[in-house]
């Protein structure tokens, strides 16, 4: 008599499970608040997409100048110390594009100029896949997720995917630069451990913890240091087991 397979065995396969099926995509524009957000929210799945053949590219919308815990810190210094860190990041996971918009940190809102912006960086790089933010609060998540920043982004870049990019009625300035209309065919948004789509990234977790570990003025503030790479390691271990792998990220996939 065979035997019987285990529920962790059945897992997966699960539709919404990623594997050697999954579509292949030659241009991924990941859209997001601040430095190290790409990361901590699907630097995983970034390395993967990279190594499988994308060319990802980052849009970092704020300056990153609240990400710090000295109100005496001249802005200017933070910033430049911040971009510097997101293009290591970005390089350790085979990004070799980073685009800021350099909105004010902590002054986001999803209006028609943020809109409009990403909008642009949508027609400029045409990507087939974009990832983004949660485009509203999650209540059973932890809080930092829902920071206000995130929200706006989210709820902007999802305006912007559909109906802003493909309409050439939309944003019609953007013509004049030289940027006509552009169809995305999917969202990806990292969700936590509440994702309906899994992406293996046991493959890629050490570059996650990596590029995380570039983050310097983030990971190792004086005072409040923690093991980063434990807490990486068992919040995606824990979203693997949902869904048949080592280790996971796991996202809200979205076919525009």
């Amino acid at each position: 008599m065979a035997k019987k397979k285990s529920p962790r065995k059945a897992a997966p396969r699960a539709s919404n499970r990623s594997n050697s099926h999954d579509p292949k995509f030659e241009r991924v524009l990941g859209v997001f608040a601040h430095p190290d957000d790409p990361e901590f929210g699907a630097g995983g799945s970034m390395a993967k997409l990279a190594k499988d053949g994308a060319n990802v590219t980052y849009v970092i919308v704020t300056d990153g100048s609240q990400g710090g815990e000295d109100p005496n810190q001249k802005d200017s210094e933070l910033v430049s110390i911040r971009q510097r860190e997101q293009r290591a990041a970005a390089k350790v996971l085979g990004i070799k594009r980073v685009e800021f918009l350099g909105y004010k940190d902590g002054h986001l809102a999803p209006d028609l100029k943020l809109r409009r912006d990403i909008v642009r960086m949508i027609r400029k790089h045409k990507p087939e896949l974009v990832i983004t933010h949660i485009p509203g609060r999650v209540l059973d998540a932890p809080m930092g997720g829902s920071h206000p920043d995130h929200i706006a982004v989210g709820e902007a870049t999802m305006a912007a995917v559909y109906p802003d990019s493909r309409n050439p009625r939309a944003f019609r300035g953007l013509l004049k630069e030289g940027y006509q209309p552009h169809v995305v065919n999917e969202v990806w948004i990292p969700y936590w451990t509440l994702g309906d789509y899994f992406v293996d990234i046991s493959k890629t977790l050490d570059l996650k913890l990596a590029a995380l570990h570039k983050h310097k003025s983030q990971v190792a503030k004086p005072g409040q240091e923690w093991d980063i790479d434990k807490w990486v390691r068992k919040r995606h271990r824990d979203i693997g087991k949902k869904g048949g792998y080592q280790y996971a990220e796991s996202f809200k996939r979205i076919k525009v």
